[in-house]
C-alpha cells in the first residue's frame, strides 16, 4: 500500500492529540512530549505503510515505547534536579490533553497524581496510562508494550495499589511520595475563587494570624525554580513556616503582579505575571492544604504558547 505525503500527515495530525496525551502522562513535561510526538513523526515518516493496518495503534506505540525510553534517563535528569520537581503545567481548556469532561479525566492529569506516577516503573507507568486515562483494554495494552495480557493485568494491579497506597498515606498525613498529597475536595469554581481571594489577600496583607487560620496545621509548599530563579530548595512544611514564607515570597515578588484564573492541569489556578509564576492551591476542609507554584520559565514556556494563542483560556483575575 501506497500513500502520499500529505496522506501520512493528515493520518498522523488525527492522532496527534491523543500522541501528545499519551506522551505529557507519561513524561509529565509538555515539552518532553511535544519531542517525543516529533520523533514519533520521524518513524511514521519513515515505516513502511504496506505494514500499517491500524495508524492510530502504530502511532500510540509508536509514541509509547519512545516515552518509556525517555524515563530512563529523565529519572537521573530529576534525581539532579535542583530542588523540588514539579510536572510542567499546562492550560486544560483549549483540549490540548483530550477531553476531561469527567472528575476521573480530569484527575488523569492532576499534578497530585502525576508526581504518585514517578513512585512507578516506566512499564507500569504505561499500563496505568493506557488503561486509565485512556481506557485501552488489555489486549490493546499487550499488543503495544509487547507484553503478555497477563503481565498487563499484574503490571495494572501493581500500579493501581502503589497509587492507591500514595492517596492513601496522603489522606493519613503520612510521609507518603513527595507530592501525592490527596486529602483535598474539588470546591466549585465560584467556592474555590472565594477561598483563594481570601488566601492571596492575608499573604499580600502580611496578616500572618489571618493566613495561619487558612492554613491546615501539615500544610507543605512547594517552589520549583530549578535552580534557574530564586526558590525554596526543599519543601516548607507547617503552618506557621508556610505562612511566613508566603507572606516573604509575596512581597519579594508578587507586589503588583496581575493575577489571572486558568484552568491548569483539569484544576483551577492562577497565573501571575501572564505565565510567569503558575499557583496551584488546594483545600480539604476549608484549609489551604497544599501550595505549589512553578516559577522555573523553561518548564512554562508550553503554557506561554497556550496563551499566546488564545488569550481567552485565561480570565481575569484579582
Amino acid at each position: 500500500m501506497t500513500t502520499s505525503a500529505a496522506d501520512r500527515s493528515a493520518d498522523f495530525e488525527q492522532h496527534r492529540p491523543r500522541m501528545f496525551g499519551i506522551a505529557y502522562r507519561m513524561l509529565g513535561s509538555a515539552a518532553e512530549a511535544e519531542d517525543t510526538v516529533q520523533d514519533a513523526w520521524l518513524r511514521w515518516s519513515a515505516a513502511d505503510r504496506g505494514d500499517v493496518l491500524h495508524p492510530g495503534a502504530w502511532l500510540a506505540k509508536a509514541v509509547t515505547h519512545l516515552c518509556l525510553n525517555r524515563l530512563t534517563s529523565a529519572r537521573a535528569r530529576r534525581e539532579a534536579y535542583v530542588g523540588p520537581w514539579l510536572p510542567e503545567p499546562v492550560l486544560t481548556g483549549d483540549g490540548a490533553l483530550g477531553p476531561l469532561e469527567s472528575a476521573e479525566q480530569r484527575d488523569s492529569v492532576s499534578t497530585a497524581l502525576l508526581l504518585l506516577l514517578e513512585q512507578l516503573t516506566p512499564v507500569e507507568r504505561a499500563v496505568y496510562v493506557l488503561r486509565e486515562a485512556f481506557a485501552y483494554g488489555h489486549r490493546e495494552i499487550a499488543g503495544l508494550l509487547d507484553v503478555s495480557e497477563a503481565n498487563s493485568r499484574q503490571l495494572h494491579r501493581r500500579a493501581s495499589a502503589r497509587v492507591a497506597a500514595g492517596r492513601a498515606a496522603a489522606d493519613g498525613g503520612g510521609d507518603g511520595p513527595a507530592a501525592g498529597r490527596s486529602r483535598r475536595f474539588r470546591p466549585d469554581p465560584a467556592q474555590w475563587r472565594v477561598l483563594v481571594e481570601g488566601f492571596l489577600a492575608a499573604a499580600r496583607d502580611g496578616d500572618l494570624a489571618r493566613l495561619e487560620a487558612m492554613l491546615a496545621a501539615d500544610v507543605r509548599c512547594v517552589s520549583d525554580g530549578g535552580g534557574v530563579v530564586s526558590a525554596a530548595r526543599r519543601a516548607v512544611e507547617g503552618r506557621d513556616k508556610v505562612a511566613r514564607f508566603l507572606v516573604g515570597a509575596v512581597r519579594k515578588y508578587g507586589a503588583g503582579l496581575p493575577v489571572a484564573v486558568a484552568s491548569v492541569n483539569g484544576e483551577p489556578a492562577l497565573l501571575a505575571g501572564g505565565a510567569a509564576v503558575v499557583l496551584q492551591v488546594e483545600f480539604a476542609d476549608g484549609l489551604v492544604t497544599e501550595v505549589r507554584t512553578v516559577l522555573n520559565p523553561e518548564k512554562l514556556e508550553f503554557l506561554a504558547q497556550q496563551l499566546s494563542r488564545s488569550p481567552g483560556l485565561s480570565n481575569p483575575g484579582w
